[in-house]
């Protein structure tokens, strides 16, 4: 979602640049008696073609019919084109049923609503209907949302029955072994309905999740080995940059199409390699052996 605000001069700086990040799955069905995983999880990722840092920003969860009248503010956190970014919300009272989720980035223990009462445990959120949204505030202020364009809000997802949704209609309706989750290639056109399809929950952190050259299965082939020792072959000329998996840019280069980068100096783990090509902007992950 890609916004201009004229309101909360404080709140509008950066938010095009954080538009790019996006919410990219939601399950409410943690818990329940048939439940794929044990916790309800929201999951956001970079959809642009550039590292981005969040700061300030606070994930709201609604009911289908209900108001946004608690938050709790994310720590700042830096995502590389193509990576996600997983949000657990950790009961008061701990779950029993379903299997544990990949390690979130972060874990919400707790919510506070716009009055300052601080309550334990993250959303309960509803297995099948509500509403999600990501907000940018201002250090120590916190913006409510009141719906998909109110003032700050980055992205906004409806499921279900929700009586507010991005576009003409909300997601479909999820429950305790299925996800709202975007269609690939994944695009955000600000639809609910277009946007999101309900398919079994793929969690994924910044360190597993796949860049956007993988999700979009993009035509050109940028990197040619996936699997790097001490160099990376190009299968087409661009001007790249890499990224580590927190999201700084590590190494950038001009390369030429049939060549390899020497990045024996890069540590092992895991990169995204952006590019673009004939004016399409690209990235893949890598594995540095």
């Amino acid at each position: 979602m890609k916004k201009i605000f004229t309101l909360l001069s404080l709140v509008t700086l950066g938010i095009t640049a954080n538009a790019q990040v996006v919410i990219n799955e939601v399950y409410g069905g943690g818990g329940a008696g048939t439940s794929v995983y044990i916790n309800d999880f929201v999951e956001l990722i970079n959809i642009g073609s550039t590292s981005v840092t969040l700061s300030d920003v606070s994930i709201q969860y609604a009911s289908a019919t209900g108001t946004f009248n608690s938050y709790n503010v994310l720590p700042t956190f830096t995502l590389a084109p193509g990576q996600k970014y997983l949000i657990e919300m950790v009961p008061s009272t701990a779950n029993t049923v379903g299997a544990v989720l990949p390690l979130a980035d972060y874990k919400v223990t707790n919510n506070t609503n716009f009055s300052g009462t601080t309550y334990n445990g993250g959303f309960n959120m509803s297995g099948s209907n509500g509403k999600v949204a990501i907000v940018q505030g201002a250090p120590g202020a916190p913006v409510q949302a009141t719906g998909p364009t109110s003032a700050g809000v980055l992205d906004f997802v409806g499921y279900g029955t929700a009586n507010l949704f991005e576009g003409t209609a909300a997601a479909p309706a999820t429950d305790a072994t299925k996800s709202a989750q975007r269609k690939i290639p994944v695009v955000d056109t600000n639809s609910n309905v277009n946007d999101f399809e309900v398919k079994a929950p793929t969690p994924e952190n910044k360190s597993t999740s796949l860049s956007t050259g993988d999700i979009a299965k993009l035509k050109f082939n940028l990197v040619r080995n996936s699997k790097v020792t001490n160099e990376i072959t190009f299968g087409e000329k661009a001007n790249i940059k890499i990224y580590n998996v927190s999201g700084s840019l590590v190494k950038s280069a001009s390369v030429e199409k049939n060549t390899s980068l020497n990045v024996s100096s890069l540590p092992k783990g895991v990169y995204v390699v952006t590019g673009e090509v004939n004016g399409q902007s690209i990235s893949q992950k890598i594995v540095k052996e």
